[in-house]
């Protein structure tokens, strides 16, 4: 594993992808959004860079488009929309995208609800798991991770019931001050279950692993926030890729640390790695 501070490498002309998960974003935490934002300057800074994957739970709750897009549909102050904490994020993703950088974005099992009218405002586009990524003649099959974790019986049920077009449309058509009471209640009885739960059910099965991965040459997702490259075949692997952290919140200068992909290419070949991508907080 690779280790830069921010993505600044010795080779950036070879940067062609990104591939990022689980930052769990929220105005609750600020550092976290600045060092997505850090992210997006590099991402800007690399010239071949093609594409930006966020591979899920991007935010760390989302309970619909409507939360930004009234924003822009009812008559506020323009101060008001500037001051809204998505606001920096979409100015700089779609700077991104004029750029000539796609943005991919995967739904998580915190931001189900995402649509495809947010991710309009910065020329993103909704994926779809599993997602198929070529690697010069490797073929990576991409997804979230939560349907890997077949040993949480309980949370495969829930997800199958959050994942029901019905069951999101009534979400969606709920007042937004209902669908934040509901998501507060959904996330105290995750947090009780999650508590009294063995640490290898909310992990992924090696069956689910061994099945997802028959098709392709390699598996990568997150989730687990358990960022590793493993053995998933003989031969074939399974690349893991790591939540968003704070670290050191207590000194003075504290440091976002996560664990990301990277796609480098040349004349001979493509390359994918895990990539420690860390952010000093000023």
């Amino acid at each position: 594993m690779q280790s830069f501070n921010h993505l600044m490498t010795t080779r950036p002309h070879e940067v062609r992808q990104v591939l990022i998960s689980d930052l769990h974003l929220s105005p609750q935490e600020p550092a976290l959004v600045q060092a997505f934002l850090a992210l997006l300057d590099d991402c800007l800074a690399l010239p071949a860079l093609k594409r930006l994957y966020i591979l899920g739970d991007w935010f760390e709750v989302w309970l619909g488009d409507d939360m930004y897009l009234s924003l822009l549909k009812e008559k506020r102050s323009e101060a008001e929309r500037q001051a809204h904490w998505l606001t920096p994020l979409i100015v700089k993703l779609k700077k991104l995208r004029v750029a000539g950088c796609e943005i991919l974005v995967m739904h998580g099992n915190r931001d189900f609800l995402l649509g495809q009218p947010f991710c309009n405002l910065f020329g993103g586009e909704l994926i779809y798991e599993p997602y198929n990524l070529m690697v010069g003649q490797q073929n990576y099959r991409l997804e979230h991770g939560d349907a890997l974790c077949t040993d949480d019986k309980k949370y495969q049920f829930f997800r199958r019931i959050m994942r029901n077009p019905l069951t999101q449309w009534y979400l969606l058509n709920k007042p937004l001050e209902k669908r934040l009471a509901i998501a507060n209640k959904m996330r105290q009885k995750s947090q009780q279950n999650n508590a009294s739960k063995a640490a290898h059910i909310m992990d992924v099965n090696d069956v689910a692993v061994r099945q997802a991965i028959t098709a392709s040459d390699a598996l990568l997702h997150g989730h687990t926030h358990r960022p590793d490259i493993h053995q998933a075949t003989t031969d074939k692997k399974r690349y893991v890729l790591g939540d968003w952290r704070l670290l050191d919140k207590n000194k003075r200068q504290p440091k976002v640390s996560a664990v990301i992909g990277a796609v480098t290419e040349n004349d001979d070949d493509a390359e994918f790695s895990l990539v420690e991508f860390t952010c000093n907080m000023i």
